[in-house]
């Protein structure tokens, strides 16, 4: 809807052709204007008295209560000797002389049609009364109240039902099943039997939130009214009530399910790259070391496990041996890296990358088509195995929100209830990823956080308990399999309980700042590759672009024994405290354990510490580095555990410099008097934890979730101060050099149309300075009832907006509703098919007025696919307020009116726009509907 040309303006059908001088200048109800097309006139002194006239005096329809013949509750306008209409009070006790309004109309949408937009092209195409479900890309579109010819009695639904009129008039009427007593209910959901696909959407669409909800409120009315009629209506009511708690039930089982195969096979073809267990080669090497009956084996290395080396040389130290198992270690990581970008590449190119840019944008409403379908699933599944087991810089803790979300949308399509409707599926899909992160984590608070704090768009309470429920049942299968076989549901548990000293917060805030300042780093140069690898041929290559960043990756991180190993252990190895058992020379204290029970004394750090503190800075710098060129590579990537690696690190190196403080001058006043004692008073474990929290906070601007799922994973219950400190010190130094997270930074780049309820709209434009068409532009409308069903034809060919505003007439732009350009579609084509008599020629009628006895072909009525009651705005509206209605409201487009005339349309696409363009941004990066 980027403009909207006036097409065919010269075949106006003689009905509507009068000589008006300028619409603009004579009052709609001036003695000078044509009288209404739909409402009954006499001839005023100046109005045309021809047989250009449809409707002479009154109207009789056939009322459902009535004889036919007598008139039912119907008011007869008629004009005045001065063309002023007089209202015969029959609906309602409608108080203004010049206008009837519906009482139901929330936004100015007129019931009556008095004030419809004025539209190009005759109209004229067979009548199908359909009821619309959802509809593909415009506004609402259920229409079924009475138009300006026949008025009735207000409808209370924003999808008019036809109290008054049944239309089975002269004119061609498709029957609906989803009856009640002779009222037919625009909008239920077996309208799809009628014209099938009325209510869907089209792929990269914006889906009508309002619409949905209210579609939903309707089908549930009709449910519970039915109730009370048998024993099999009741049974159906209880399944509808508590079909969304089975759905979530069924999310997180199949979840926690994939979650645990995910996890298990990680980890075996992770150790793959290293040895294997000739026993039994499916045993990763923990697994394969536990049958060994030796009580003790430095780094997993047990009889029982062969590494590479020792099959072809029968010796693990030694230059041949090393040599031969980098070439190893390169081997796989390069045939698993080829794996995952050739499945991705072939079979369902959405499952590269995190997903979570693409969830939240679903989420707000937006239609992507077969992103989560059941080809995404599969190979997301399989390829984050082999992405992560490839050894590259990345984690699988993101894309499992992703597949949750997956599992979510193909379980909804077992109940009608969520699978048909788009507003209600995005209920079950914000359940699935909650579930996504408790899975990933173990920490299923945190997941309906995160869902919540970062995903959903709209989450009412129904929504979070459900939320709850399912990563409730995720967490539980999941700790059901124990994929670690550590009766944890996740890879790095710590337990500390050590308190700390208040003085610690200083660092704490440091690390919070430091994880901030890296965050950005890693946004901005990774944005800028992201956009390098778009706009130049690199784009073009991805199978060859994920080899080479695999191949760099393996070369340089074998040689560090901190990046060799796999990122979820290098941060539980930092995470963790020292003791007895550990080897690492990060914990290469001088100490004397004479007593396995005594307290762990502070200690001076020696040589092998020093070193691992510089493999530790040599590591920061390789993932950051290898980092930024992997996440947006076509393969499955997540961004969480890399994140908490970085941190990890620069908080275990913060908190070993502290440790030594400690140690060094224990009498000082900011310890005040703690280390004395001899005891480790400092965990430089912790500091890695807080370290972890302020670089992922600062990455992804998480607050709440992130403390809540860092305190989940490490079960560090005392630590949420700290933790809280840090992420909103990383917090505040991110939005202070960037405005964006990763997340809203790639939506943007992707130029997906996601309206961030988070920021604010800070300028003083008004809705005329947006809407399209621009001033001196014309507007492409439909006339309610003198277009053919050519004319239309030539106007959807001609023009590719997503729905069209129909009007009274050409020269009245007064509003009678508006019809989406997919419905417009599908009822053509359905009353070419099923209906006889349908010509070009055949007029297209949106109103329930009798059309004038005319010896052409059959007109087509298309009542039931108009939205009676699109949102409007007047042209003085400030943007500030529209903008908040496409938020909060969820809307698709907006009609502007001025003085109840029709001039042009705001669609969400033009919000974004505006807004970018505000910002000084280039508007044009916003790329669908």
């Amino acid at each position: 809807m980027e403009k909207f040309p006036l097409k065919g303006t010269g075949n106006i059908s003689s009905s509507n052709n009068l000589s008006i001088s300028s619409a603009a200048t004579n009052h709609p109800l001036s003695g000078d204007h044509p009288s209404y097309q739909s409402v009954g006139s006499k001839p005023g002194k100046g109005s045309p008295a021809s047989g250009a006239e449809r409707h002479i005096t009154t109207t009789t329809t056939t009322s459902l209560t009535t004889a036919p013949g007598t008139v039912g509750a119907v008011p007869v306008y008629e004009a005045d000797e001065d063309g002023m209409i007089d209202i015969t009070p029959g609906n309602g006790g409608l108080t203004n002389p010049n206008y009837s309004y519906s009482s139901y109309s929330a936004n100015g949408g007129r019931q009556d049609g008095v004030g419809a937009p004025s539209s190009a092209a005759n109209s004229s195409a067979p009548n199908i009364t359909t009821t619309a479900g959802a509809s593909s890309n415009g506004g609402a579109s259920i229409g079924g109240g009475e138009g300006p010819g026949g008025m009735s009695s207000p409808t209370h639904t924003r999808f008019g039902r036809d109290f008054h009129h049944s239309d089975h008039e002269d004119t061609l009427t498709v029957s609906f099943s989803g009856k009640m007593e002779g009222i037919s209910f625009a909008g239920m959901t077996d309208t799809s039997d009628d014209i099938p696909g009325i209510g869907q959407y089209e792929d990269f669409h914006t889906i009508d939130w309002q619409r949905d909800i209210a579609r939903d409120r309707m089908r549930h009315r009709y449910i519970v009214k039915k109730r009370q009629d048998s024993f099999w209506d009741l049974l159906k009511g209880a399944h509808d009530a508590w079909s969304g708690w089975v759905c979530v039930l069924l999310v997180g089982l199949f979840t926690g399910c994939v979650a645990g195969v995910i996890d298990i096979g990680a980890s075996w073809m992770t150790d793959l790259k290293f040895g294997i267990c000739p026993q039994a080669f499916w045993l990763n090497r923990e697994q394969c070391c536990w049958s060994s009956n030796e009580t003790s084996f430095d780094s997993g290395n047990c009889s029982q496990w062969y590494a590479w080396s020792e099959i072809f040389t029968s010796s693990r130290e030694g230059f041949g041996a090393y040599v031969i198992s980098y070439f190893f270690y390169i081997m796989w990581a390069m045939l698993f890296a080829l794996l995952a970008a050739s499945l991705v590449r072939m079979f369902a190119p959405y499952a590269c990358g995190s997903g979570i840019p693409e969830i939240k944008t679903i989420l707000s409403g937006f239609i992507i088509r077969s992103y989560l379908g059941k080809w995404t699933l599969i190979i997301k599944s399989v390829g984050i195995m082999l992405s992560v087991s490839a050894g590259l810089s990345l984690g699988k803790e993101g894309p499992m929100v992703h597949i949750a979300s997956c599992i979510g949308n193909i379980l909804s399509y077992l109940f009608p209830k969520y699978g048909r409707n788009e507003a209600k599926k995005r209920e079950i899909l914000s359940a699935a990823a909650a579930a996504g992160v408790s899975v990933a984590f173990g920490a299923p608070i945190g997941g309906v956080l995160f869902s919540l704090e970062e995903v959903s768009y709209y989450f009412p309470l129904k929504t979070l308990w459900r939320s709850f429920f399912c990563a409730l049942i995720a967490a539980f299968i999941l700790r059901s399999i124990n994929p670690f076989g550590n009766e944890h549901s996740v890879l790095f548990y710590v337990e500390y309980n050590k308190p700390w000293i208040f003085f610690e917060l200083v660092p704490f805030i440091g690390l919070g700042i430091i994880g901030g300042i890296i965050a950005t780093l890693f946004i901005k140069a990774n944005l800028w590759w992201c956009r390098f690898r778009k706009y130049s041929k690199l784009g073009q290559y991805p199978v060859t672009e994920v080899l080479i960043v695999t191949f760099i990756t393996a070369v340089i991180a074998y040689p560090n024994p901190y990046t060799r190993m796999n990122t979820s252990e290098l941060i539980y190895l930092l995470f963790s405290q020292c003791g007895i058992s550990n080897q690492d020379p990060l914990c290469d204290y001088n100490r004397n354990f004479t007593d396995v029970n005594s307290a762990i004394e502070i200690a001076a750090a020696g040589p092998g510490v020093y070193k691992a503190v510089w493999l530790l800075i040599l590591a920061l710098a390789m993932k950051l580095i290898m980092t930024i060129f992997t996440f947006g590579m076509k393969v499955p990537c997540g961004l969480f555990i890399p994140s908490l690696a970085l941190g990890a690190i620069t908080g275990r190196i913060v908190g070993i410099a502290m440790e030594q403080l400690a140690y060094n001058y224990p009498k000082i006043w900011i310890f005040s008097g703690e280390c004395s004692t001899g005891d480790d008073c400092i965990t430089p474990g912790l500091y890695a934890m807080v370290g972890a929290a302020a670089v992922l906070g600062g990455v992804t601007r998480m607050t709440v979730s992130l403390v809540v799922i860092m305190f989940e994973l490490t079960g560090g219950v005392r630590y949420i101060v700290p933790l809280m400190a840090a992420a909103m010190a990383s917090k505040w130094v991110g939005d202070a050099l960037g405005r964006q997270g990763i997340y809203d930074a790639h939506i943007a780049l992707n130029g997906y149309p996601f309206l961030d309820s988070k920021d604010e709209f800070q300028h003083t434009t008004l809705a005329a300075d947006v809407m399209q068409p621009k001033r001196n532009e014309t507007l492409a409308v439909i006339t309610q009832d003198s277009m053919t069903v050519d004319d239309i034809e030539t106007l959807l060919k001609e023009t590719e907006h997503n729905g069209y505003p129909v009007v009274v007439s050409k020269e009245n732009q007064y509003l009678v509703g508006f019809v989406l350009r997919r419905d417009l579609n599908l009822a053509l084509a359905n009353a070419r098919r099923i209906i006889d008599g349908i010509t070009g020629q055949s007029l297209v009628i949106f109103t329930s007025a009798q059309p004038v006895q005319n010896l052409g072909p059959s007109p087509l009525k298309l009542k039931k696919i108009l939205d009676m009651a699109p949102i409007t705005v007047t042209d003085q509206t400030p943007m500030e307020t529209v903008v908040d209605m496409f938020r909060k409201l969820g809307l698709r487009q907006t009609l502007v009116t001025h003085n109840g005339r029709l001039l042009g349309v705001i669609t969400k696409k033009d919000v974004l726009r505006h807004v970018k363009q505000m910002d000084n941004e280039d508007p044009n990066t916003v790329l669908f509907n």
